[in-house]
């Protein structure tokens, strides 16, 4: 296998992952193999000239670079990456679209001579398919392809897991791609890959002098973070995921990889600070691996000599350098790690030294008072910022209701600074309660009115109703959420609720309730209603007037069991039709279609009313006919049909002109409504009819059945 010479493009726009991203993909599933996982990336190098990571550490310590060169065939790109394959590599304008880091692969041949291929790349391309800065990404990829028939399952074991997966109508095409977020070029060390697949140094030969092998040699590696250094195929039981058979299996790979030997650089900061004559300081803050020659570069313009950095032997970098003269406008350092072959360069814009010395909040003036300080210290200083707020004057930024836990200085010279909030003023305490009263707005003299507060609002820690206007009666809880009393007489009664917490006492929340004359309650038990066997069923006795208590019962129908008799709106369960029971026959067997009838009873104390509401089954029709047949050859029953009513419902045929014969069979309604009972025996014997009845109450008796061989 010729590994370098597969290479598949990018789907680019996904943050995270992309997993079958193709219409017709296998659907795959990544499994943890049962050993742990020993070992991955662990490190991404500085940024190069082409805005990509100079190199990629894993956790043994190797760093690969980017193969983005053609002059290297051990580590190369492909001529058709770059638009002019016979002029030298170059960026931005003779760029690769896509270059690797690593690219290894597989290919082996099944069973049944199908060539399947595995790759396992660490990959930089651009997230529109063309250089341009900015869009830069690198991500690692997990892509299986070879041809099976959809619906097979298999479970491939390679060198970064076990990939379940089940092939589609496009047989098996699973790509798996992390970090494709441009810029973002640590997510790449989230996916499967690393370590980085080597030649195995026990196998013969020897893997060239600076390259993880040779990619056109297929080669036994090493590097799995789970000692799975090979791909193995093996064909799952699609429903239960057991082990059919193997079907192919394979150690040797292609890898393609070159060991960096640059370092690169980062400049994380480049400030100035210069005094009232223009003379000042420049001082670099660098990063890159330790042991490194990093070097500021010369620059007339800012009076610097060409000086190395001081080194802290962890990879750390420090410079602090005369600058002598005005400052020039855009000032710009570069800095070289004059180790690397080519020489790695960064630039750096300078920035002035922001210092926040007073960052102050007054909660009770409602004030944000922010001093800072700016390293340029010359005629014309620059303007010093809050962002969110403005300019720094010297004056409180005024009506700040909430500010934010830390604010951030700019400076007009390009520095930053963020600082924490120090607060001052009075406390806050919790605000006041809200009072919520409702009541039964009309009543009749000696009935129970119920006073509710339960719809306050706050912390609240007591409740207090008080009475404000007619006839006087006696509150029983008055100081709980819920109150009541008893009217003696009619009239309008008027009550107020006051709630009190740790905010104080709410403002009252008043209400009235009108008290007729004694007057015996009416009792509506609602419209009548027709249902679907099964369903719930809700009464509705809300209409009913000057009720005290309901009563709910049945009277006749088949039993059921009522939640909430006593409320206003209890509910039931409309029972299902009993379907004769196998093998039969049932002679004790009864159909009914009969309604259900219940009863409310309202009370108060003036007397007790009732009301009666009628709740029926709703018909059945069978649409589609019924076609029944019976096979004397086979002694087979073949049945079948449709309904109008089909959730949950099932269907039994029986011998016969009723339904007490011999049970057929019982079939279940498809999500159509259709039905088909195919069963063997009983026999019909002389008897040339059937009749059939289904769990929401629909029957036909005497069917004719049409015998055959």
């Amino acid at each position: 296998m010729k590994t370098h010479l597969v290479r598949w493009s990018v789907t680019a726009g996904i943050t995270l992952a992309v997993v079958a991203p193709l219409a017709g993909s296998a659907a795959a599933t990544v499994i943890t193999p049962d050993n742990p996982r020993n070992g991955r990336l662990t490190q991404v190098g500085p940024l190069a000239e082409h805005g990509f990571p100079s190199w990629y550490r894993d956790s043994t310590g190797a760093r690969l670079e980017a193969c983005t060169t053609l002059d290297d065939p051990l580590c190369s790109t492909l001529p058709d990456e770059v638009p002019n394959p016979d002029l030298p590599v170059s960026y931005p304008d003779n760029f690769p679209g896509e270059f690797f880091y690593q690219l290894a692969g597989a290919e082996v041949t099944l069973t049944d001579g199908t060539q399947a291929t595995i790759g396992m790349d660490l990959e930089g391309a651009w997230a529109a398919e063309e250089v341009r800065d900015g869009d830069q990404m690198v991500f690692g990829r997990v892509r299986i392809r070879f041809d099976a028939a959809e619906g097979r399952r298999f479970r491939i074991t390679h060198p970064y897991g076990i990939d379940d997966l089940t092939a589609t109508d496009k047989g098996v095409r699973m790509t798996e791609d992390i970090g494709t977020t441009p810029g973002a070029f640590g997510q790449a060390m989230n996916s499967r890959i690393g370590p980085f697949l080597k030649w195995d140094p026990a196998v013969a030969p020897a893997a060239p002098a600076g390259y993880t092998g040779d990619p056109g040699v297929d080669h036994k590696v090493v590097g799995s973070p789970y000692g799975t250094n090979f791909v193995r195929i093996e064909e799952l039981n699609p429903a239960t995921g057991a082990t059919l058979a193997q079907l192919g299996f394979t150690d040797v790979f292609s890898v393609q990889g070159r060991y960096a030997t640059n370092a690169g650089v980062d400049v994380d900061q480049a400030t100035y600070t210069t005094g009232s004559d223009g003379n000042g300081v420049v001082e670099v803050y660098a990063t890159s691996e330790p042991g490194q020659a990093i070097e500021i570069v010369a620059n007339a313009a800012l009076g610097l000599h060409g000086t190395p950095l001081r080194s802290s032997g962890n990879g750390h970098y420090y410079g602090r350098f005369p600058l002598t003269g005005p400052l020039p406008a855009d000032p710009v350092i570069e800095v070289v790690n004059a180790s690397d072959r080519p020489v790695a360069k960064k630039t750096r814009k300078l920035v002035d030294v922001v210092q926040v010395t007073k960052a102050e909040y007054d909660a009770d003036a409602q004030t944000l008072t922010v001093a800072a300080a700016s390293s340029d210290r010359d005629a014309t200083p620059g303007v010093l910022s809050v962002t969110g707020y403005g300019p720094i004057t010297g004056q409180p930024f005024t009506g700040v209701l909430a500010p934010p836990a830390a604010i951030t200085v700019t400076s007009s010279a390009g520095g930053t600074a963020t600082a924490s909030l120090v607060g001052s003023g009075g406390v806050f305490g919790p605000d006041k309660p809200i009072a919520g009263a409702t009541a039964d707005r009309t009543s009749v003299v000696n009935q129970v009115v119920k006073l509710d507060g339960t719809g306050s609002a706050g912390e609240i820690d007591s409740y207090r109703w008080t009475q404000t206007g007619g006839p006087a009666v006696t509150l029983t809880g008055d100081s709980t959420a819920s109150a009541s009393f008893v009217p003696a007489q009619p009239g309008t009664y008027a009550f107020q609720l006051v709630v009190t917490g740790p905010g104080g006492p709410s403002l009252p929340a008043t209400v009235e309730v009108t008290v007729g004359e004694a007057a015996t309650p009416v009792a509506e038990a609602g419209p009548d209603q027709t249902v679907v066997r099964g369903k719930t069923v809700t009464l509705d006795g809300s209409a009913s007037t000057g009720v005290e208590t309901y009563s709910w019962k049945q009277v006749s129908g088949p039993a059921v069991t009522l939640a909430g008799a006593a409320s206003a709106k209890p509910s039931f369960t409309y029972p299902a039709q009993v379907l004769p029971a196998s093998p039969g026959p049932n002679a004790g067997y009864v159909y009914t279609n009969d309604p259900v009838v219940l009863e409310l009873t309202t009370t108060n104390p003036s007397g007790v009313t009732t009301d009666r509401v009628t709740v029926r089954p709703a018909a059945e029709s069978f649409p589609g006919g019924i076609t029944v047949r019976y096979r004397t050859g086979n002694n087979e029953w073949r049945i079948s049909g449709t309904s109008s009513l089909i959730a949950g419902q099932r269907i039994t045929a029986v011998l016969g002109d009723t339904l007490t014969g011999r049970v057929i069979g019982t079939a279940a309604m498809d999500a159509t409504g259709a039905f088909s009972i195919r069963v063997t025996g009983p026999a019909p014997g002389a008897v040339r009819t059937i009749s059939l009845v289904t769990t929401t109450g629909g029957v036909i008796l005497a069917q004719a059945v049409t015998v055959t061989n």
